[in-house]
């Protein structure tokens, strides 16, 4: 079955390549969740529209990952939240909540599948994560998570 990816998929592609894969995974899972559109010649219009999309959000280079390296790894992350008497969360902070963070204190929108965490923060204080900026590439911050 030929599909168009509407988004990144692991393993698989990013948004506007054009992959081969088994009916069943297509049908049951790529195509009910948004990931991808059935490929018709039609489409290649749809896949131009997203190829410029991605273009233009994507790092251009190992020179621009650089200078974004430089400009995260200065930045002061603080994420705030609930947490018990012991110094444990409520649930984790996930990789959507550091992204929005990095936001906050004044970084770049950085996509939440590109930040790689060791393991889930569970415990207030001080952790550290990664940011894959480009295959070469990669900012190592840290983060501060404190009690609301």
């Amino acid at each position: 079955m030929k599909l168009i990816l509407t988004t990144a998929v692991d393993k698989l592609g990013i948004a506007g390549d054009i992959v081969d894969v088994r009916s069943g995974y297509g049908r049951n899972f790529l195509l009910p969740q948004g990931h991808a559109i059935a490929w018709t010649k039609g489409a290649e219009k749809q896949i131009a529209g997203i190829k410029r999309a991605r273009d233009a959000r994507e790092i251009r280079g190992i020179d621009h990952a650089g200078e974004i390296r430089s400009q995260l790894e200065g930045l002061k992350i603080k994420v705030v939240a609930r947490a018990g008497e012991a110094g444990t969360l409520f649930g984790a902070v996930t990789a959507s909540n550091l992204a929005q963070a990095v936001k906050a204190a004044g970084g770049p929108a950085i996509d939440k599948r590109a930040v790689r965490l060791p393991k889930p923060i569970k415990t207030l204080g001080n952790h550290s994560f990664d940011i894959k900026l480009h295959d070469a590439v990669t900012a190592h911050l840290p983060v501060e998570v404190v009690a609301a």
